[in-house]
């Protein structure tokens, strides 16, 4: 019996590993190391190709560190996800773009010629259960053996199945294949990750080695499908058990789209040196705002960026109930540019009690990789996208298994707003949002301002269908019915949507979702009476606090009401609604087809007519 035949892999895969000159089969992250640094005794590895008409072309540098293994990549279009990288190869129904509208060709032929280049290759390939063994499905990936690193990614991120511990019932339902080269001869140097649906099985094809479309997003796609079959939805979220001095625990669940600050929610506030909070300095003035919370609450993190909603873990109780979806979290660190900006998280990095990978992240062989010293896309601009893999069993705290959600947040990067220049900006620092109104917010999922994750769009564009669109792979109003009936499931789950960058004329950062977290944990939820809240100036932004106070201090009412910002005002706020509704529109437009839910129809229309929070409201009514 050949080795690879416990995997019990498909047809075509099993061809490939028979035919290959040399396979690797590994069980453990520890092989996967050695083997991404070039062998037991090598710190350093290039991992390049030879590309016709090109010659040698070296796609990555691996380097071993004291804590793990730093991967860079000499071009700087590699060092953050293609957000148009992701095509179909097959016919089924999707409202992405086909293999065959994009280049203008079949995909069948390419995936033959994969498969006959990656025969003439040394292969590594493993087993993993691709969300979790009880609610996911198996699956295995097929890489050139030089390519270690980015199995090791895979492998921290979905799990590793060890060769002694193989079900005897494993077959799988995913298979990746990695192709690097067919980037240059094939597809111009871009990245493409090529979706295969066949029946029982899901092919994915990744031409680039940057994990993020493929490894990362790659998988969620997988999961995506298998719950668009079953009725259920893996979101795109991080969660956060949130425990005050006093004891009270609450569960707060952030969406939004990339750099919408979900690994931020499972962060401590960041501290100026003396201990106090900044809470937003004015771009105009150069007035900065403080806070003082002695005590933070204790942080339990649940998932940072994949939930599984399945109906096995549904508690019935009007809540939504979730678990995380991955073995290891993919947290980028643009925001921490020097030495005790984040302690916990730079110690866990510095001092890790097992290897870590690092991308992005300047380091020699044989150093200390410091999540601070990201590599140049320039010399003097910094890449805005380090990361860095972390095990969930590493991390403090972290919550194993089901929990049920209390307040469902969603997340927006947000431009500054000022009577000169109005923009969308006029997000306070938290509002309350109506369910029907929560939906659409996720229906439009606005990608927003500067945003580190990808490579950059001009405007204001959409991430889509509960901000996971872009790694979707059938069609969009699928997705929409699925969330709408996971609002509808879940009444007793409150709603608020959080910006981060700037409140108006003020920049924030992250100190927006942070200060809700504190808030909102110790009120208890997010119930609030009708004396307390306001409806928002702008009807899409739901409902504002008319008061906010945090331990004893009561906050500025212009980070509440945008308008009420000198250097805004009431025109400008005005201009920069007109910007969030027209962008609305154009979202929801597309989704006024007859197969969107009936309800779904009637909250759109809501929309487009111009209807109050109290109209949403009445539509979906909270419980």
């Amino acid at each position: 019996m050949r080795g690879y035949e416990i995997y019990h892999p498909p047809a075509e895969a099993a061809e490939i590993l028979s035919a290959c000159p040399r396979l690797i089969i590994a069980g453990s992250t520890e092989e996967l190391i050695e083997l991404a640094v070039g062998g037991p005794g090598s710190d350093w590895f290039e991992v390049a190709y030879d590309v016709p008409g090109r010659g040698r072309v070296v796609e990555a540098t691996v380097a071993r560190v004291r804590n793990g293994v730093v991967a860079n990549y000499p071009e700087p279009y590699m060092r953050r996800r293609d957000p148009d990288c992701m095509v179909i190869g097959d016919d089924t129904p999707t409202d992405k773009p086909t293999f065959l509208q994009r280049f203008g060709r079949p995909f069948e032929p390419v995936r033959q010629e994969t498969f006959e280049w990656l025969k003439r290759q040394e292969l590594a390939m493993f087993g993993f259960h691709a969300g979790g063994p009880e609610t996911g499905l198996d699956a295995i990936v097929i890489a050139p053996a030089n390519a270690g690193f980015f199995a090791l990614g895979l492998a921290l991120l979905q799990g590793i199945l060890r060769k002694e511990e193989v079900p005897p019932g494993f077959h799988p339902r995913a298979v990746i294949y990695v192709a690097p080269p067919f980037r240059h001869t094939h597809f111009n140097g871009k990245q493409v990750v090529v979706h295969n649906r066949r029946d029982g099985l899901h092919e994915l094809f990744s031409y680039n080695l940057y994990p993020g479309p493929s490894a990362k997003k790659g998988v969620y796609g997988v999961l995506l499908g298998l719950g668009e079959r079953e009725g259920w939805v893996t979101n795109h979220c991080s969660t956060v058990q949130v425990i005050t001095p006093y004891d009270n625990v609450v569960t707060i669940m952030h969406e939004g789209a990339s750099g919408g600050g979900k690994s931020e929610m499972l962060e401590h506030i960041h501290r100026e040196p003396d201990g106090r909070l900044l809470l937003g300095e004015n771009i105009v003035t150069g007035e900065r705002r403080y806070l003082q919370i002695p005590r933070a609450c204790e942080l339990r993190p649940v998932t940072d960026d994949m939930a599984l909603c399945h109906p096995s873990v549904q508690s019935g109780e009007g809540k939504l109930t979730l678990m995380d979806a991955e073995s290891a979290w993919f947290v980028r660190v643009n925001h921490i540019e020097h030495y005790g900006t984040d302690v916990h998280l730079e110690k866990l990095c510095a001092e890790p009690p097992v290897p870590l990978l690092f991308l992005n992240i300047d380091a020699v062989p044989r150093s200390r990789a410091l999540i601070w010293e990201h590599i140049e896309d320039a010399p003097g601009v910094r890449c805005p996208n380090p990361r860095v893999i972390l095990p969930r069993r590493i991390y403090p705290g972290v919550v194993d298994g089901p929990v049920t959600v209390d307040i469902r947040s969603f997340g927006v990067r947000t431009p500054p707003c000022t009577r000169e220049r109005p923009t969308y900006g006029i997000i306070g620092l938290f509002h309350i949002l109506p369910p029907a109104l929560a939906w659409l917010w996720r229906l439009v999922s606005p990608r927003g301002h500067a945003n580190p994750s990808i490579v950059e769009t001009e405007g204001m564009s959409s991430e889509g269908v509960g901000s996971y669109w872009p790694f979707a792979t059938g069609r969009k109003v699928d997705q929409a019915n699925l969330l709408l009936r996971q609002f509808l499931d879940s009444p007793k789950t409150r709603h608020i949507l959080v910006p981060n960058q700037y409140i108006g004329a003020w920049k924030v950062g992250f100190m927006p979702q942070w200060i809700a977290r504190e808030y909102l944990a110790r009120r208890g939820s997010a119930r609030f009476r009708p004396d307390q809240l306001r409806q928002a100036r702008c009807s899409l932004l739901g409902y504002v606090l008319h008061q906010l106070q945090v331990e004893g201090v009561l906050i500025a009412r212009w980070f509440l009401q945008v308008e009420t910002q000198p250097e805004v005002g009431e025109e400008a706020y005005d201009r920069g609604a007109a910007i969030l509704r027209a962008f609305f529109e154009k979202c929801l437009r597309e989704f006024q087809t007859p197969d969107l839910d009936p309800l779904g129809r009637e909250i759109i229309a809501c929309c487009l007519d111009g209807g109050t929070v109290s109209d949403f409201e009445k539509l979906m009514p909270a419980a």
